[in-house]
């Protein structure tokens, strides 16, 4: 049976393959897009809030195109952050610092089973490859003026958000299937 007749997940899903940044869709179109860094704006001073919020508004307004904005999470992996806080605990004489990183390292092993990074996309879909780069960098430009840092979407990026629609946000390693 080929795999396009098989009835798996993904012979229901569209895409052909994640290569140049961009998903291509079986039907030629191309999925692309910016990560935008998260920026906790409620840390800001209240007129800096509304500059970011009056910033996107804008943005928004200038996007004459649909997209996404899809928001998913990512796990994060703290052991080598805990490690070299282990590594520090043992190399500091201080009370005052070992107790300090002690506390650090009590709140790291609270965290280790369920540590995830949340992570910001807009995405949008188009068949010329041109315009997808246009589309871009007017997104990191607009996004860069109301404050907030992006790039363009890699490879792993979208592999990410499809694997997190389509796998609750497991990390799919593809291989050999035994019987």
């Amino acid at each position: 049976m080929s795999s396009r007749n098989s009835r798996t997940t993904e012979s229901f899903v569209p895409v052909r393959a994640i290569v140049n940044n961009m998903i291509e869709l079986d039907n030629g179109y191309k999925v692309a897009g910016v990560k935008v860094a998260p920026k906790n704006i409620f840390i800001l001073e209240e007129n800096d809030q509304f500059n970011v919020i009056d910033g996107l508004k804008d943005f928004y307004n200038t996007l004459d195109f649909e997209f996404w904005l899809v928001i998913a999470d990512r796990p994060v992996d703290i052991s080598v952050y805990i490690a070299e806080l282990q590594m520090m605990y043992n190399q500091v004489q201080s009370p005052v610092i070992r107790k300090l990183i002690n506390q650090d390292l009590s709140k790291a092993s609270d965290f280790t089973d369920e540590v995830s990074d949340v992570e910001f996309y807009l995405l949008f879909k188009e068949k010329n490859v041109e315009i997808v780069q246009k589309k871009i960098r007017l997104m990191i430009n607009g996004l860069a003026n109301a404050g907030l840092a992006s790039s363009q979407a890699n490879n792993d990026d979208l592999r990410s958000v499809l694997d997190n629609f389509l796998n609750g946000g497991q990390k799919t390693e593809f291989g050999t299937v035994l019987s």
